[in-house]
């Protein structure tokens, strides 16, 4: 079984590595790909270029085997569908169950997604069920989700498609908003982030990090 967790990773952090080792873990993947958006449909342009945010998380998941850092969606032109790149992934390994992995706000609003529903169709959904992040889920969703839900990992390994699970993971209250906004107010994000990260920060001069030291 093969995993997809995929983002802006502007920049990666602590808290992005930790969840997606416990989905690792828990559903005994053979590897994770991790992979940066080159244009999010739902959010603005990140804060810095894909090279550099390909560059960061790279450094961030050296040493962990099971994760792949994939730049497909950096080689497609326009907006970064997932659907398409699950449509993607599962072209380059046929026969293997694929898995989905998104955040709960992002599960939340999957119905704006482009060819939501479809989704399905190629992969298992796996949500990052964390205690903190709540939500409303929208009548759409939650019709949609009936009959879909898998209890455990063995479910979803029982079918090549198309069910979804809720992961609990370690509870990390990091967002990439708030290590962004740390930094342009002159404060250090060490211990939110990989150290060879914050060093390639630093190095670069990236999100007006320029004059940290710590």
């Amino acid at each position: 079984m093969v995993g997809m967790f995929g983002g802006t990773f502007d920049p990666v952090h602590n808290a992005h590595l930790r969840v997606a080792l416990d989905v690792v873990e828990a559903g005994d993947l053979e590897r994770l790909h991790l992979i940066p958006c080159h244009v999010p449909p739902h959010r603005g342009d990140p804060d810095v270029t894909a090279e550099h945010r390909l560059a960061m998380l790279k450094r961030a998941a050296a040493g962990e085997p099971r994760f792949l850092v994939d730049d497909r969606e950096l080689q497609r032109d326009g907006p970064s569908y997932t659907v398409d790149t699950l449509r993607s992934l599962h072209a380059d390994a046929a026969g293997v169950h694929l898995v989905l992995v998104v955040g709960t706000d992002s599960f939340l609003s999957l119905p704006r997604w482009h060819q939501w529903r479809e989704l399905v169709e190629w992969a298992h959904v796996v949500v990052l069920e964390r205690p903190f992040a709540v939500g409303n889920m929208p009548s759409t969703l939650e019709s949609w989700l009936q009959g879909r839900r898998a209890e455990n990992w063995t479910e979803l390994r029982e079918a090549p498609a198309g069910r979804v699970l809720f992961q609990p993971v370690t509870p990390m209250a990091v967002s990439a908003t708030d290590v962004r906004a740390r930094m342009r107010a002159g404060r250090s994000p060490r211990y939110l982030l990989p150290d060879p990260v914050w060093d390639y920060i630093r190095e670069h001069g990236l999100y007006g990090a320029g004059r940290q030291v710590g």
